[in-house]
Formats: structure tokens, C-alpha cells, sequence
């Protein structure tokens, strides 16, 4: 009899020690997406205070003809004034038929070169993809800004009437002010752990953003507010 009690007990203990496991997993897989989900709605804090910044006016008459938009709510520098930095971002692509935007892809960026106008530690940082050939770039796992595809810091201010001819427009804010920043040279990289983590498997850009193949409803409100401001 005390043979099968501690039998029992023992598969009870099993039992428990399986259900334990599996919830642990579960909540582990449940809080994976917390920091993408987090970087998507900062990309939406980021992109407000753009939409409503009177020396912004290039970026807000202009982001209906975009092709898409790289978002990066905090980029971060390493150094004092010279020196590297990195940040990570998401890329939204606009359908030019139904003005729809995509789903997010994760970015990395890196080896960024601060200005001595920045006046601060980080920048919020808006790139403008202009044509074809910039996007097709950022489709590949990695891409050198200024070697596959131009850039350029955008008109602010007075300049928004400016004739940009570019790839990539890139604007920057530094506690609220415009920051100097020369993004050509920085490396961007896709992000396949973010993007994995944020849609529960692993795809890449094009599945993203031209297959379609997954979607995440995190991501609406920042779609949305996109697809208002470029009306």
C-alpha cells in the first residue's frame, strides 16, 4: 500500500511539474513580442510629434508620395559627440493602389555618426524611402546607406519647398529640436529575432511586406495614423 501511495504521488508530482513546464512556456512565449510591440508604439509617439512639428512641413505634404517610411523612436549614441550608435526601427510600405500600409519589419541600424547640432544623447529619427530601388535595397538582409541607395537630410523649415532628388529623405529630432545627423555609411540590417518574436515565426521582409504572409493587430494604430496623414 505505501508502495502504490508513493507511486501515486509521485505521477501527481509528474503531473504537476508537465502543467508548471507548459505554462512556463507559454508565458514566456506570450511576453516574447512586449519589446517589438513596444518599439511599434513608440514608431507611432515618433511619428505623431513629426506630423504636428511646424519645421517638419517637407515630410507632412510629402509622405503621400512616399514609398514607405523607417521609423526609429530611438536612436541612441555611444560616444560624446564623435562615435558609434545604433538604434532599432520598422519599416511600413504604402500600397500605391489601396494607400494601405504594411504590416511593420524590424530593423537594426548601426554606426551612426551624431552632428554637432544633436545637443543630446539620442534622436528620433524618420527615413522617407522615395523610390524603387532604395526599397528593393531594404529588402535584403543588409544595406549600407549612401552605397545601394542616396540619402540625404530633408528640408526643415523655411526649405520644405526644396527639390529633393535622393533615394532616402531622413529627418531627426533631438529633444524636440532638429537634429544634424549624417546617416550616410550607418548599416541596416533586418532584424529576423524581432521580426520572429513579433509574428511568431520566422519571415522575412518581403514575406511581411509583399507576400503578406502574417500580420499582428499591435500594429493597427500605427497603420492607421500612416494612412491619415497621407491622405
Amino acid at each position: 500500500m505505501e508502495k502504490r501511495a508513493m507511486s501515486t504521488v509521485f505521477m501527481r508530482l509528474v503531473v504537476l511539474t508537465i502543467v508548471v513546464l507548459a505554462f512556463s512556456a507559454q508565458t514566456v512565449l506570450a511576453s516574447e513580442p512586449v519589446k517589438q510591440q513596444g518599439t511599434v508604439d513608440n514608431a507611432l509617439v515618433t511619428f505623431r510629434n513629426f506630423m504636428v512639428d511646424k519645421d517638419m512641413v517637407w515630410l507632412q505634404k510629402n509622405l503621400k508620395d512616399a514609398k514607405g517610411i523607417l521609423i526609429i523612436p530611438n536612436l541612441l549614441k555611444a560616444g560624446f559627440v564623435w562615435g558609434g550608435s545604433g538604434g532599432t526601427g520598422v519599416l511600413v510600405v504604402r500600397d500605391e493602389k489601396t494607400g494601405e500600409w504594411s504590416q511593420p519589419a524590424f530593423y537594426t541600424i548601426g554606426s551612426v555618426t551624431f552632428g554637432l547640432q544633436i545637443g543630446g544623447e539620442s534622436a528620433e529619427v524618420i527615413m522617407v524611402v522615395r523610390t524603387q530601388k532604395a526599397l528593393d535595397a531594404l529588402f535584403t538582409t543588409e544595406f549600407k546607406l549612401g552605397g545601394d541607395a542616396s540619402i540625404a537630410a530633408g528640408p526643415v523649415g523655411a526649405g520644405a519647398k526644396a527639390a529633393v532628388k535622393t533615394d532616402i529623405v531622413s529627418f531627426a529630432k533631438s529633444k524636440g529640436l532638429f537634429a544634424g545627423l549624417n546617416l550616410e555609411g550607418s548599416m541596416l540590417k533586418v532584424s529576423d529575432d524581432s521580426n520572429k518574436a513579433y509574428y511568431n515565426q520566422a519571415v522575412s521582409p518581403v514575406d511581411i511586406i509583399v507576400k503578406k504572409t502574417v500580420s499582428n493587430p499591435g500594429s493597427d494604430a500605427l497603420r492607421n495614423e500612416l494612412k491619415k496623414a497621407a491622405k
